[in-house]
């Protein structure tokens, strides 16, 4: 076999053994010449101590590309949650609001800003309103929220002319009762004269003499009688021309209310206070389209008689 030209293999230089009778230098203790060591040998794997690991550096674009990702990502999840970020918001603004708003009432309702300094009286016609004012004078200087109604109520009781009221506040000051005064229906006669009731039976007026303008409620027994409530009901349900028309009315019993007319003298049957709209409507019906009669019976409206 050939060896390729050009090649000359070279020994490694490696001390040759002792040989007897040859010399060989010595140190002065006889050991070996340092120079006359042997040479290590060349590893042929390179020690795991010597190796550096080097991970591959990652391009640039890469991590330009997962920023846009991310930056993605967040602009959806604001985009997706925008509604309701934005109801949250109005609602924080309605309730701050409404909050606002009921602390300002709250401070301006219990401060002297909407407290009394007037009280004005309205419907008074026969009850006397500066009374009225006089007796109230305690809730001058009261906040609205602190205005005592048990005690307007015991100082209007006294008046038994009023039938019903209203308190009403009128900012800034203003304090407004609002009276709903008794409404007479007839007149009682007594041993003295004759007594304006209205529907409860408790007098409004007194007179020597019977008025004109109101009808005699001839009742035995009065205001104590089984008949007074149901007459006092139909006078109170007349419409105004029929109620100018009624002379007198009587009743035995709560079912037996007869009208006298004041220009005919002519009686209505009635019967019960029961549907006196339906009969009031019925009667004007029947006076207008015969108006020469004695007897007009409306006790069953649906089916009326005239006699």
């Amino acid at each position: 076999m050939k060896r390729p030209s050009g090649f000359t293999p070279q020994r490694p230089s490696t001390p040759e053994p002792n040989r007897p009778g040859s010399a060989r230098p010595s140190g002065p203790s006889g050991d070996p010449s340092p120079d006359a060591r042997p040479a290590e040998p060349i590893p042929l794997t390179p020690s795991t101590d010597d190796v550096r690991v080097v991970s591959p550096a990652k391009p640039p674009g890469l991590r330009e590309a997962r920023r846009q990702r991310k930056r993605v990502e967040r602009a959806e999840v604001r985009r997706f949650t925008a509604q309701a970020r934005r109801r949250r918001r109005t609602w924080l603004f309605v309730l701050g609001g409404i909050a606002g708003l009921a602390a300002l009432a709250c401070l301006l309702a219990y401060t002297p800003i909407l407290s009394v300094r007037t009280i004005q009286v309205e419907g008074a016609e026969r009850v006397n309103s500066d009374a009225i004012v006089a007796d109230l004078a305690g809730e001058m200087g009261s906040p609205f929220p602190m205005v005592d109604e048990r005690a307007i109520k015991a100082a209007l009781v006294s008046y038994p002319l009023i039938e019903s009221y209203a308190v009403e506040a009128r900012p800034p000051s203003t304090l407004v009762i609002r009276l709903v005064e008794r409404t007479p229906v007839g007149a009682l006669q007594t041993g003295e004269g004759f007594l304006i009731v209205d529907a409860a039976g408790v007098v409004v007026e007194s007179h020597a003499e019977k008025p004109e303008q109101y009808p005699l409620i001839a009742v035995d027994g009065g205001i104590d009688a089984e008949g007074f409530g149901a007459a006092a009901a139909v006078l109170r349900a007349l419409p105004g021309d029929l109620f100018a028309r009624v002379d007198a009315v009587t009743a035995t019993t709560k079912d037996d209310v007869r009208l006298t007319l004041r220009d005919s003298e002519a009686t209505v049957v009635w019967g019960s206070a029961e549907e006196s709209g339906l009969k009031a409507y019925t009667l004007a019906a029947l006076m207008k389209a015969q108006p020469e009669v004695d007897e007009y019976d409306v006790s069953s409206p649906d089916v009326a008689v005239v006699r």
